[in-house]
């Protein structure tokens, strides 16, 4: 049989393990990226590793996430990241350049290659053939070390497009309906490989929305095959000369096939609390509606804004609604308005923001309270927005549009009636203005070994976890329902984005919104374990939702699942991950009943683990879905100790 493009890509990388699905394998690591509101932990992380300089062919660090100056805070992060940039051979992309994921596939990203980001959605760059995986900031510490990265080999799963795309739907509404098929953790484990003739007709920013929502079904990556619409792109970015074909075989062998006709989609929505939660737009409810964002790394390509600003084009936002937009890059705002989009959208009402994530991680733009809001992003978590109080529905750009004007959930064809055919003829721009003049690129290694690394009085040492000991007897600080995300364990905002370089201080806000009260119950108990549901840690990639914890005592997770990048996340700083063997003793587990381990450094190499409730006196196991390096992590007391080990070896 032959093989997939995913399978080629990881052979061409591979250094050591098993190809076999489910199995661990280690491969060479391209490119890295981080974002400033996860990167201060990250580059913490690598100073301390003591090298004196990246040893990736590209890292780049990008000022994207966070541009609400509230105060000193960010700035502050900001002069550190460019410093860090300089000091050790990175790129840095300024604040105005665009959203990480557009930026990097459009200026950087190439056929084969492998890229680690310490976001979530980093798999956006499947859509020239690369493959792309989200990670923590400290396995992005790693990756730039040069140390080869521990990747769970992947089931591949085929996703046949046929069919094209109605008038008025947008690439959006298959990933909606990849997540209303799969569900949030039905990717677990699994890269999904788009292929058949409605992929090839996709251009590349709309299979971008496709790769990138991979990530909310929790798979491992997205990707497609590096066609001919990969080189009309690259060409488009003067890159051309970067260009390599790189296809599956024609007999490549799959886990598993997913049959789309696109012919048959229409226009989609994700209702609240979760990105799965998906109907046909038509069958969900009218509701008024508060608030319209067109925007993330998700939905601000130029054919993205192009087709909603035409759906605005002669019409104007409702009275009754705010509708912001945020376009993800200089080059596509500079094209937008060149070709007099950007017109059509202020002439419409709409609101032009920073060129950046901005609301999607809730930095501005924040619901009414119970309001209802619809986004073009890839998240609706309860609080995800800054108000959990909100009701968030996901949609395309073509839908966002026609709501703002109607004031309420409507299609593009509801406003635009047979004039919805002139979205067909929209494209990506033949050439894109090209300027690089925003990225800072590395200095020479001898120049960068003077510069000084500029730190803020709020950026605070990374804290480094104590190994596992023998005996441990904790009480339960929390117990979390199913798909705790990392939002709750972390709030985003501006207020609480710009503290994340300072762990004592971010740390009294671990799960405010959740259980209000955990920060001070966990510190009072000073160790811990905490419980969870299905799927516990499911969403961004910040770490920061295992090093809170962490900082505050908590030595154990147990859940029902976790999900894979906060899973690896809490094994990188040091706090253990653990599944229940049987999931009824979930149920028996209370707040703050005392759990006891005894033998523990013993008991972890066999992966499964004695605990005993001493306030109810009875025994349960839990197991240890760990390979044998990330074993070695958790003896070691998390990755910065492991990886000095390494380096020093």
């Amino acid at each position: 049989m032959g093989k997939s493009l995913t399978r080629k890509i990881i052979e061409s990388h591979y250094v050591s393990g098993s190809m076999k699905a489910g199995e661990e394998v280690f491969i060479r690591v391209d490119q890295t990226l981080t974002h400033d509101i996860n990167a201060v932990m990250t580059y913490l992380a690598f100073e301390a590793v003591g090298l004196d300089r990246v040893r990736t062919e590209c890292s780049v660090s990008y000022l994207d996430h966070n541009l609400l100056y509230v105060d000193n805070k960010t700035p502050d992060d900001h002069i550190y990241l460019q410093s860090i940039a300089k000091r050790y051979g990175l790129y840095a992309s300024r604040p105005g350049n665009g959203i990480c994921h557009t930026v990097h596939v459009s200026r950087f990203g190439a056929p084969g290659k492998i890229s680690m980001g310490g976001d979530s959605h980093t798999p956006h760059g499947g859509a020239i053939g690369m493959l792309c995986i989200g990670v923590g900031g400290m396995d992005v510490a790693t990756a730039m070390t040069g140390v080869p990265m521990r990747l769970q080999m992947p089931s591949v799963i085929k996703v046949n497009l046929t069919g094209s795309l109605k008038p008025g739907c947008n690439s959006k509404e298959v990933i909606l309906e990849m997540l209303r098929r799969v569900s949030i953790k039905g990717g677990l484990g699994k890269v999904y490989e788009y292929t058949g003739p409605g992929a090839a007709a996709l251009e590349c920013p709309a299979r971008s929305t496709i790769s990138n929502m991979g990530a909310e079904m929790g798979a491992t990556s997205s990707i497609f095959p590096a066609d001919e619409q990969v080189r009309t792109f690259m060409k488009a970015q003067g890159r051309e000369d970067e260009f390599v074909e790189l296809l599956p075989d024609e007999d490549a062998e799959y886990d598993d096939v997913i049959e789309i006709n696109l012919d048959d989609l229409d226009p989609l929505m994700a209702c609240p609390h979760q990105p799965d939660n998906v109907m046909p737009l038509k069958e969900v409810p009218k509701k008024p509606v508060q608030q319209v964002f067109i925007g993330s790394c998700t939905n601000a390509s130029y054919a993205d804004i192009a087709k909603a600003a035409l759906v605005f084009r002669g019409r104007h936002v409702n009275e009754n609604v705010s509708c912001t937009c945020a376009i993800a890059s200089k080059q596509i705002y500079k094209a937008l308005l060149h070709d007099g989009y950007l017109d059509m959208l202020v002439d419409a009402g709409v609101r032009l923001l920073e060129l950046a994530c901005g609301p999607c991680c809730a930095i501005g733009q924040s619901p009414a309270t119970e309001g209802v809001a619809v986004r073009t992003t890839n998240r609706n978590f309860k609080g995800r927005a800054g108000n959990p109080t909100a009701e968030i529905y996901l949609v395309s750009p073509e839908s966002a549009a026609a709501t703002a004007i109607a004031g309420t959930f409507a299609t593009a064809e509801d406003i635009m009636g047979e004039e919805v055919k002139t979205l067909s003829l929209v494209h990506e721009p033949e050439q894109y203005f090209v300027d690089d003049s925003m990225l800072i690129k590395p200095l020479p290694e001898e120049e960068a070994l003077q510069t000084e690394i500029l730190r803020g009085p709020d950026i605070k040492p990374l804290p480094v976890p104590d190994a596992p000991q023998q005996y441990l007897s904790a009480k339960i600080s929390l117990k979390g329902r199913d798909n705790i995300s990392t939002d709750d364990i972390t709030p985003a905002s501006a207020e609480f984005s710009s503290m994340r370089s300072n762990i004592p201080l971010m740390s009294q806000y671990c799960y405010h919104r959740y259980d209000p009260e955990f920060a001070a119950r966990a510190k009072e108990l000073g160790k811990s374990i905490i419980i969870g549901g299905e799927n516990y840690g499911q969403g961004s990639s910040r770490e920061h939702a295992a090093i809170n914890p962490m900082y505050l005592g908590v030595k154990i997770v147990i859940a029902k699942s976790i999900a894979r990048i906060h899973k690896g996340n809490l094994i990188n700083h040091g706090i253990i991950p653990m599944l229940f063997q049987c999931q009824e003793d979930y149920d028996k587990l209370d707040l703050l009943d005392e759990l006891e381990i005894e033998n523990l450094l013993d008991q972890i190499p066999t992966r499964e683990i004695v605990i005993r409730d001493k306030t109810k006196d009875f025994t349960f196991k839990a197991r240890l879905d760990v390979s044998d390096n990330e074993l070695e992590v958790i003896l070691s007391g998390g990755q910065l100790a492991y990886l000095k080990k390494m380096l020093g070896e």
